[in-house]
């Protein structure tokens, strides 16, 4: 059986595959559209990253595909109703690295309420800001409003009850008298209540079209004056220029945002000038551990797939 192997994994993994199936494995072959096409003529499996566009062109070049391994959570990128349609399973790595979008939430709300870590060069250039960056503030005491309370969103709640932050939560798909908010020591809130009361809003939700454009003026205009926010959910579940000219006027404290509309972010974008502000290259569940955990989990229930199906 031949596996295609089109975006970034862990070695060891890799390898482990290669000793049971005949495995393509090329990290560059997402850029490569027809050469990836023309190897799946006859791949029985398919893992990929959220680069790789699963759509029905790819599908159909793919006739023998029985499984797709999803090295990440998030699944807008694959032709979810199409590979069911086919009879074809998708497997993501839930689970395995949520605590490492969780840390990166708790990081970058710490950096941006602090203002002071990405202003190195001041200090080294002998100029001495310590004035301008004495107004800092903490994290404890403060409150964190999640919209989205699935595995990573509790995850992250618990890391941030550690640190002495209130935590409440937004998900219309848990109701409010479910035992996951008393376990979790979280208040559940409606969204305009979520936005009126936390110092941090963090997304943990996938893009739907109910959630396209969900942070626009008008949500971010009922945030707090000096709120935080932060996405490592989806692109498109903010909208880019609407946040940037909040951070611009002041209203907003700061944001990190790792995921966005168009990816890689183009030159010249709506963010490029807006103060207080971390970018990062949709990296915040990728880690040296957690790229070991996701790509150990897929490896290991790609193959289960393969083997339980038997020979095409």
């Amino acid at each position: 059986m031949k596996l295609v192997i089109c975006e970034f994994m862990d070695d060891a993994s890799v390898a482990k595959l290669a000793a049971d199936f005949d495995t393509l494995y090329d990290p560059t072959l997402v850029d490569r559209r027809p050469e990836l096409l023309a190897a799946l003529a006859n791949a029985d499996g398919l893992i990929v990253r959220n680069r790789t566009q699963v759509d029905r062109a790819l599908l159909e070049a793919a006739l023998r595909l029985r499984v797709v391994g999803r090295l990440g959570v998030g699944l807008d990128n694959i032709d979810l109703p199409a590979c069911e349609g086919r009879q074809i399973a998708v497997i993501p790595a839930t689970g395995a690295n949520a605590r490492a979008v969780a840390e990166y939430v708790i990081g970058t709300a710490m950096a941006l309420l602090r203002e002071a870590y990405t202003r190195s060069t001041e200090t080294a250039s002998g100029s001495w800001p310590r004035a301008a960056l004495s107004n800092g503030r903490e994290l404890f005491g403060k409150t964190l409003g999640l919209i989205g309370f699935g595995g990573i969103g509790q995850l992250t709640a618990s890391l941030a009850h550690a640190l002495g932050v209130a935590v409440i939560a937004h998900d219309p798909m848990i109701a409010p008298d479910a035992p996951i908010w008393k376990k979790s020591g979280t208040k559940p809130k409606t969204l305009d209540e979520l936005l009126a009361q936390a110092d941090i809003v963090s997304l943990h939700v996938p893009l739907t079209d109910q959630t396209r454009n969900l942070i626009d003026k008008n949500a971010l205009s009922k945030m707090k004056a000096g709120a935080i926010l932060i996405n490592t959910a989806r692109g498109g579940i903010i909208d880019e220029a609407a946040l940037g000219n909040a951070l611009r006027s002041g209203h907003l404290g700061g944001a990190a945002i790792d995921v966005f509309h168009q990816e890689p972010l183009p030159v010249g974008n709506v963010l490029a000038d807006a103060p207080n502000l971390i970018l990062t290259p949709h990296i915040a569940g990728v880690t040296t551990e957690s790229n070991t955990r996701v790509s150990a989990l897929i490896a290991e229930r790609v193959a289960g797939h393969l083997n339980q199906a038997g020979p095409s």
